[in-house]
């Protein structure tokens, strides 16, 4: 299946509107302390499309970060990738195979490979998971998913990771449609809410690196308010002051304010079509001036204004659950209007099945995901 596997510059990763698979993220880990590997693979056309001839193939690559265990081992991190994604039968084989050809360019102190995969759910695409509110029950136990994912391998060895790091739900907005449109498909209460707070005098503008302060005491305070996972300032300066040599990626900051006083924050990204919402923080003080709305709409337009053609919202519940501790965000990400995408999440390849065990046992009694 795949062919022609060989290691390549990170600097020659192939443009993607996938960030994470980008030759900025790279050199965003590296300038975190992270080693990085990029690898070129070949894959037979009809692995992919069943209608086309058999003698084509396509060219593809990945990005791998290597992330330390401790301080003897360590695993490879796909993140949202691999990009490419072939038939939902050929896609098992594929990975195995990946990991495969992987495995040499691998130090020994590697102990599995874990894939991050932004490929569709098929148990999204099945009515039966979904209740009479149309909300999604989420896939079914592990066990059941790796049955489906090993079918036809030859060692049966891709495992359901027990918890996601990269959100495995998301929003997608179409931003082909014109503004009044975008705007017709939002909930009325979201058009309300922006409307309302251009009505109040809230403004955004985008900010330099010099303001990147601005940005951490905002982060900080939802960080405590929400009990989140917290970076640190050097990383989120790392994100904003990292550019790679192509113009391909641009990261901007933008401020919501309300008479000069800081209210909401956020990181845009934007690589190829696709603009994603990376981080997001507010201000506990006048919420009632909706800025995080206003925030957003601005975000939508200067994702059009730049070529995009869809805006990720990056991240909420599988469905309207008010238990579940993401339902909040899914509320109001949801109310911008978009369609809901359920991800495959993270998935391993064990390299050595002793050491992986060991690891996954202490990994499960961790909890939460962050952006890695």
């Amino acid at each position: 299946m795949i062919s022609e596997v060989f290691q390549k510059d990170t600097e020659q990763l192939f443009d993607t509107p996938i960030i994470q698979q980008t030759a900025y993220w790279s050199d965003v880990k590296k300038n975190l302390g992270y080693q990085t590997l990029a690898l070129d693979y070949k894959l037979p056309q009809e692995e992919i499309n069943d209608a086309v001839a058999a003698s084509s193939s396509v060219l593809s690559d990945l990005l791998t970060i290597l992330q330390p265990i401790d301080s003897t081992r360590t695993y490879a991190y796909v993140p949202y990738g691999p990009e490419l994604e072939p038939l939902a039968e050929n896609q098992g084989t594929f990975l195995e195979e990946l990991s495969e050809s992987l495995r040499p360019y691998l130090p020994a102190s590697c102990i599995m490979i874990r894939y991050d995969l932004l490929w569709e759910s098929p148990w999204a695409a099945e009515e039966s998971f979904f209740d009479a509110e149309g909300v999604w029950a989420g896939p079914p136990d592990s066990r059941i998913q790796e049955m489906r994912l090993n079918y036809n391998t030859a060692k049966w060895n891709l495992r359901k990771a027990p918890s996601n790091i990269l959100p495995s739900n998301t929003i997608f907005i179409n931003l082909k449609k014109q503004a009044n449109h975008l705007l017709g498909a939002m909930k009325p209460k979201t058009r309300y809410n922006i409307r309302l707070a251009e009505r109040k005098g809230v403004q955004v503008r985008t900010a330099g690196v010099d303001e990147i302060e601005i940005w951490n005491k905002l982060y900080q305070e939802t960080a405590s308010r929400n009990g989140i996972f917290l970076n640190d300032i050097d990383y989120f300066k790392t994100v904003f002051a990292t550019r790679p040599d192509k113009d391909s990626v641009k990261v901007k900051l933008l401020l919501a304010e309300y008479n000069e006083m800081p209210l909401a924050a956020m990181f845009l990204v934007m690589s190829g079509r696709r603009c994603s919402y990376l981080y997001g923080a507010s201000s506990s003080e006048h919420r009632n001036l909706m800025p995080t709305y206003a925030l957003q709409w601005y975000a939508i337009k200067m994702a059009q204004e730049h070529g995009c053609t869809e805006y990720d919202m990056f991240g909420v519940s599988p469905g309207a659950d008010p238990a579940h501790p993401m339902n909040g965000l899914y509320k109001f990400k949801k109310g911008f209007g978009g369609d809901i995408f359920h991800t495959l999440g993270c998935w391993d390849y064990p390299l050595t099945a002793d050491e992986y065990l060991q690891h996954i046992a202490r990994e499960m009694k961790q909890q939460g995901f962050h952006i890695n």
